[in-house]
């Protein structure tokens, strides 16, 4: 009866882990659809924010009229929500700069 009673338990054990393994195998199907969906997301979000950064070069002028070149200057955003354009060598220092406070800060 001992040795029934424990094949029985052995029985349902390995029955609720096939159970566990099924569930947790939708669970993934579903994780990779919904990373696949994001992956969709932020690749339209890039490419959207791209146009956007385009359509601003494409308007900016500098004190002479010219076009401003993309390839020279970035836009920035301030933590005060100030927006300007900078030149590319600066902008790459201030982010050093920031990256250090951020570490300083951890």
């Amino acid at each position: 009866v001992a040795a029934q009673k424990c094949r029985k338990r052995k029985l349902n054990a390995i029955l609720n882990l096939e159970e566990d393994v099924c569930n947790l195998q939708t669970q993934k199907e579903s994780l990779k659809k919904e990373h696949s969906q994001c992956s969709k997301s932020i690749n339209q979000i890039k490419q959207k924010l791209n146009n956007l950064y385009l359509d601003i070069f494409s308007r900016l002028r500098d004190d002479q009229g010219r076009p401003v070149n993309p390839c020279q200057y970035v836009i920035y955003c301030s933590s005060n929500g100030s927006v300007f354009i900078t030149p590319k060598h600066l902008a790459k220092s201030e982010q050093k700069q920031d990256n250090r406070k951020e570490q300083k800060q951890k």
